[in-house]
């Protein structure tokens, strides 16, 4: 039994991601729930945001073109909000969070959103997720 992804990506996100991944070096995610910019994915350089122990790490990614998997982490208020939806970032116009990596390029991550079908929802229901406490590196 395959556990479902919880998280993808939009081939414009992917576009953007090897671009800063060229730039910047290797990536990650983090979502931290808060208010206003708070709430939409932040891209850093792995590392670059310490992961705590109440940090979820939704999933990862592998882009053709970059080396090393993209993890994606979310605060573990925000993941119980998200538990039952599949998560895509995305790329869009407009400025983001001043701290996220794309800022500059004058481009925006988010994040877009289903829920979960009712089979993949009985496999993750019983999966275990990782946290900072544990997944870190």
């Amino acid at each position: 039994m395959e556990i479902p992804s919880r998280v993808d990506y939009t081939e414009a996100a992917a576009e953007m991601l090897r671009k800063l991944t060229a730039i910047n070096g290797p990536l990650m995610f983090h979502q931290s729930g808060g208010c206003c910019d708070g709430s939409s994915p932040m891209c850093y350089l792995e590392g670059e945001f310490k992961v705590g122990a109440q940090d979820v790490l939704v999933g990862e990614f592998v882009i053709t073109g970059i080396e090393k998997p993209i993890k994606v982490w979310m605060s573990a208020s925000q993941f119980e909000y998200w538990k039952h939806t599949h998560l895509t970032i995305d790329l869009v116009d407009g400025r983001g969070g001043g701290f996220s990596l794309e800022a500059p390029e004058g481009k925006r991550f988010l994040t877009r959103s289903r829920l979960f079908t009712e089979s993949e929802w009985e496999i993750l229901e019983s999966s275990p997720v990782s946290t900072g406490a544990y997944s870190a590196k």
